[in-house]
């Protein structure tokens, strides 16, 4: 069993893993495993778990935050890391085998030992071990304030020297990716912005380079009132100067050895913007905590891999599904871990407008040509494109990239598109019960899921096994780690599709999604939907939908299929159709007069207009 620290407080046996819940004994662990084998005097803990100034109960009450960790260790079966009362406080015993921290700082030392090439492979693994935010879970102001950066400033040495050593082997294309993210984490850090003008002028792309120092100028001198260092002016002096800052990257990728010493020589600059290979925007997000579509992973990863088909012409997937089901978290997933198959790297291209207005097939063309400029030429490269609208978005990049392998994420489920270019159709429903079950318990920790394993699976129901829902209803219980997830699914339970949203991002809110999803439908159909799912009929048929909405059977026909197609109905048996619960929760309390509960019988709305 290992302690894991560099991300929220977790224990792990390698395969499962175990969140700690937000709470004291949380916290106490956290301050103990932050000074490994160290004395933390009790003065220090007290400050850590109840704040700046202690109940007069605290002492004791230390006491027992440690049996209540003993008890913990006991459960796991690691009673050899007990917590150890000396002399003005307590320690944890650790090494690099049971606690990540160690095991990082001892990758890192080790490392320094070795050619830079493996020093470089070495690194690479270190930060590896950081699994996301310091101590997420951990309810301590005082570590955040004192621990927390100095944890994460280990983080960023090595992340400096990972950079280093790909800038000095010419590796620019491989140091861009890191520095895309950090530099808008740390938005004042001048090294980092130092070696991502280095790295995108030695590509080629001055005008990128002097932008970003214009970035850092204007957030040093507005957030803090001094001018970038005089290395970060002498850097931009030279850069307008095109005077020679180093090898330039060849394209090669980041997994391949550093070639001969002559081909990275130097050369004169300005490069030509044309000259070398740009590296994708940035890299594919992350989708943390991603869990279930097992079967829908496995088939989009032989399709991936498997090389272009008889023809020449490479593989398309299509993800379809209802709004909030999780095309893109699966399609992004997918890409990352087949990401090895496609050298000429990965590329995530949004189809849709913030205002959920479609993007036009030249712009999404253009953006591609300016992730992989040089088409082809450096392997099979795969296309994420998320969110298409209509088939003639994305028909022009499959033409002009014949050889790329396309994931495509769509609410329809683009059977025009199949129909020219061929692929696999995957249309995604709510998950599996267990697959529930396991999204809130790589939420919220399995600790609290098992203490109220019924009121697990009520909260699931409640949500409609709908992956956005439960992430939501997942992130609210967290920030309230003493709610008992039984008085949570009860509260839900009478307005889930209105209180399913959180306060701090009005985007993420199921309403609002929903609402969005409506917006794109023509208003004739968004008001059929709304008038289908909030009637009693379960489940709809052709003459049902055509008694609700007054039309011919044949025309009610057509209406299904056309939300069907859409995402807002899910086929059962031949000509019988149903709306995902948490729609029809929605359309129900669209379709409730004000004052009276979503959940109360109905009136039917009005007729559509466009129905008549």
């Amino acid at each position: 069993m290992r302690f894991q620290l560099l991300g929220p407080l977790s224990i792990t046996d390698g395969r499962d893993t175990a969140v700690l819940p937000p709470s004291k004994p949380t916290a106490l662990l956290a301050a103990l495993l932050v000074r490994p084998g160290a004395i933390v005097s009790t003065d220090r803990l007290l400050g850590a778990v109840w704040g700046e100034t202690p109940p007069t109960t605290a002492k004791a009450a230390l006491q027992s935050c440690v049996l209540r960790l003993r008890r913990l260790f006991a459960k796991y079966g690691i009673e050899e890391q007990a917590v150890v009362a000396v002399a003005g406080g307590y320690r944890v015993d650790a090494d690099a085998e049971t606690l990540d921290l160690l095991h990082f700082r001892r990758l890192v030392e080790r490392a320094g030992e070795e050619d830079p090439e493996t020093e470089l492979v070495a690194l690479r693994g270190a930060l590896a071990l950081w699994q996301g935010p310091l101590l997420a879970n951990v309810p301590s102001e005082l570590l955040h304030r004192d621990e927390v950066p100095r944890l994460a400033e280990e983080r960023l040495r090595v992340l400096e020297r990972v950079v280093d050593i790909a800038l000095d082997h010419g590796r620019c294309r491989e140091a861009l990716v890191d520095l895309w993210d950090v530099t808008r984490v740390y938005p004042a850090h001048e090294r980092f912005a130092e070696q991502l003008m280095t790295a995108l002028y030695r590509l080629g792309r001055q005008t990128e380079a002097l932008t970003e120092y214009r970035r850092i100028k204007e957030h040093l001198r507005d957030r803090l009132g001094v001018d970038p260092r005089a290395d970060l002016q002498k850097l931009e002096l030279a850069i307008l100067r095109g005077e020679d800052l180093g090898p330039v990257d060849l394209g090669r990728s980041p997994a391949a050895p550093s070639p001969p010493a002559a081909a990275s020589a130097p050369v004169t600059r300005p490069v030509p913007p044309d000259a070398v290979p740009r590296p994708p925007a940035a890299p594919l997000p992350t989708v943390p905590g991603f869990t279930g579509r097992a079967a829908e992973l496995a088939a989009l990863a032989r399709l991936l891999t498997g090389g272009a088909p008889d023809g020449g012409r490479a593989p398309v997937a299509v993800l379809s599904g209802a709004p909030g089901i999780g095309k893109t978290a699966l399609a992004l997933h997918a890409a990352r871990l087949v990401a090895g198959h496609h050298p000429g790297g990965s590329v995530l291209v949004q189809l849709t407008h913030p205002d959920g207005t479609p993007r036009t097939a030249e712009d999404a063309a253009a953006e591609v040509r300016r992730a992989l400029p040089d088409g082809d030429a450096a392997g099979p490269a795969l296309l994420v494109l998320d969110d298409v609208v209509h088939p003639d978005q994305v028909r022009p990049l499959l033409t002009a990239h014949a050889g790329t392998t396309a994931l495509v994420t769509s609410r329809t489920g683009l059977a025009a598109l199949l129909a020219t270019h061929g692929g696999t159709a995957h249309r995604l429903g709510t998950l599996a019960p267990e697959e529930a079950r396991e999204l809130l318990t790589a939420a919220l920790g399995t600790e609290r899921v098992a203490a109220e394993p019924a009121a697990a699976r009520q909260l699931a129901d409640v949500c409609g096994h709908h992956p956005l829902a439960l992430r939501i209803a997942a992130a609210r219980l967290l920030t309230r780690p003493r709610l008992r997830l039984a008085d949570y699914a009860d509260w839900l339970r009478h307005d889930a599709a209105g209180r399913l949203a959180l306060a701090d991002d009005p985007r993420t809110s199921v309403p609002q999604r929903l609402d969005e999803a409506l917006g794109r439908l023509a208003p004739a159909l968004a008001e059929a939907h709304l008038r289908l799912a909030a009637s009693p009929h379960d489940p709809l048929t052709a003459d049902r939908a055509a008694a609700v909405l007054g039309v011919p059977a044949e025309a009610a026909e057509l209406v299904l299929e056309r939300l069907l197609d859409a995402g807002f109905l899910e086929e059962g048996l031949p000509g019988s159709f149903r709306p995902l619960p948490l729609l029809r929760a929605h359309a129900r309390r669209a379709a409730a007069p004000p004052g009276r509960s979503p959940q109360a019988p109905l009136r039917p709305p009005p007729r559509p207009a466009a129905l008549r």
